[in-house]
């Protein structure tokens, strides 16, 4: 006999349970999680920060329709999920465009010389910089704060969370999504579908058009500080082309190639060249010699063809809530909240060209039988 609720969340994620903690004061909610833990993919594998001129148009909307909660969350946490921190952007000769475009509609950033950048973040090369801006409001997000917030309320709704539940089965009859488990099996005549890399995994199982989603594997390690260095204050690096990245972490350095690799959806494991080159252009750039790396490790980070997220029915009762990319923690307040106003038929808050934007029946998505 399968468990019935109202509305069946897949993945575990942030995706998944912030939009299951919106939903609960209103419906039954069951959320089944591939893993032995929540968060246990890309959610937990975040560089955990808040940019608000990241991402293309629509990213950005969504980006400032989440600032307000995440600086707020009330009834999540008792303090602000957010801590500055700054950005830093440089660009060298063959950044130019980059930098331009990213600059392109975006509010709130400081041009910088080349010398200011260096008293930013002390080990970068002036020569090596031909434009530098700064975000001051670029600021560190406390991502297990918030995912273990969301999923208290969720709980405290009357939800419910199982484990180790990978659906290996979805199927539809009598109204209802039945999903079959090696737990258990569960329906629901409400299907949200926020299983991140696996997403379009999920759709091809419930006989649903995929949208074109590819799972992009992302390398990044923990570096020791530099010598004679205390990294604390220092703001986000990054440069315009994404070449690389790097931010404090605990008085030592995060460090990302910035790579995007396509593979197929997996437990992510560190691409060991690709950390071996990204090292190579941040040494390059600055005056600091990598000896050793303290811990290394991979996440997937899921596009769809316009690098834009999806939240909206790809079918009858079947929600497709996927796609994030590196916006996911950002982005996620806004997110949920579009979800679960267009589940329970509730005026959404954002703009409709937005919302447009988002939907899985848009024609930029590559939907295949």
């Amino acid at each position: 006999m399968a468990e019935t609720s109202d509305i069946i969340v897949i993945g575990g994620g942030m995706a998944g349970v912030s939009a299951a903690a919106r939903l609960a004061p209103h419906a039954r909610i069951i959320v089944l999680e591939r893993e032995t833990a929540i968060g246990y993919h890309s959610t937990g594998r975040s560089a955990a920060v808040f940019i608000r001129n990241y991402g293309n148009a629509t990213l950005r909307a969504l980006n400032d329709a989440s600032a307000a909660f995440l600086d707020n969350p009330e009834g999540l946490a008792d303090s602000s999920l957010l801590t500055r921190r700054g950005e830093l952007l440089i660009a060298g000769d063959d950044e130019l465009d980059a930098f331009a475009a990213y600059k392109a509609g975006a509010e709130g950033l400081q041009d910088l010389s080349p010398g200011e950048a260096v008293d930013l973040f002390p080990i970068l090369r002036p020569d090596r910089i031909v434009r530098a801006a700064f975000e001051p409001g670029a600021q560190d997000i406390d991502v297990d704060r918030m995912l273990t917030g969301f999923a208290r309320r969720l709980k405290t709704l009357g939800g419910r969370i199982v484990l180790s539940a990978e659906a290996t089965a979805i199927g539809r009859a009598d109204g209802k999504w039945r999903v079959t488990t090696p737990v258990g099996d569960f329906a629901a005549p409400m299907l949200v579908n926020a299983a991140g890399a696996w997403a379009d995994v999920m759709c091809r199982i419930a006989g649903v058009a995929p949208l074109g989603l590819q799972p992009m594997r992302r390398t990044a390690a923990l570096l020791p500080a530099p010598a004679g260095h205390d990294v604390t204050r220092w703001p986000l690096c990054a440069t315009a082309s994404e070449k690389w990245y790097a931010k404090p972490d605990a008085g030592k350095l995060f460090f990302s190639p910035a790579d995007e690799t396509p593979v197929e959806p997996h437990d992510a494991w560190s691409d060991d060249m690709a950390l071996a080159e990204g090292l190579d252009r941040f040494q390059q750039a600055t005056t600091c010699e990598v000896t050793r790396v303290d811990r290394n490790w991979a996440g997937l980070r899921s596009f769809f063809p316009d690098r834009t997220p999806a939240a909206g029915f790809a079918a009858d009762g079947f929600f497709v809530l996927a796609g994030q990319g590196g916006y996911g923690i950002q982005t996620a307040p806004a997110l949920s909240r579009l979800a679960a106003d267009l589940i329970l038929g509730l005026p959404p808050e954002l703009d409709p060209a937005v919302i447009a934007a988002l939907s899985p029946l848009r024609p930029a998505l590559r939907r295949t039988v």
